[in-house]
């Protein structure tokens, strides 16, 4: 997990990608979870994803958190699901195509978001 937050700095999605069958998943595991074998790398993602679930946060969990705010389950092209935030003025909905952008965090890195995909 690592690289993926390593690769944040530069403001790149790392996903993993199956050498064998070319699947991709996310969380990083030891095995592909579409054939079982151990032949993995890190693939750049598109930064494509569509809005798989969504909910709006009135109440904050705890200090730091300015509700309200979006928490949502993000398809990404290549098809894995990837749990996120979902930032700007929109009326969010199921299936809605977004894209990738980026929070910065206080350390360098940068917390992957996505916003409505503009035509």
């Amino acid at each position: 997990m690592n690289d993926f937050w390593e690769a944040t700095r530069g403001r790149r999605l790392l996903v993993q990608r199956c050498r064998a069958c070319g699947a991709h998943q996310h969380y990083p595991r030891i095995l592909c979870v579409a054939c079982g074998r151990g032949d993995l790398d890190l693939a750049e993602a598109t930064g494509r994803a569509t809005v798989d679930s969504f909910t709006v946060v009135h109440r904050a969990p705890a200090a730091g958190f300015d509700p309200p705010y979006v928490l949502a389950r993000v398809r990404l092209a290549e098809g894995p699901i990837l749990l996120t935030h979902l930032v700007g003025d929109a009326e969010w909905a199921c299936d809605l195509p977004v894209r990738l952008d980026w929070r910065p965090l206080p350390d360098g890195r940068h917390l992957p978001v996505f916003r409505i995909q503009e035509q």
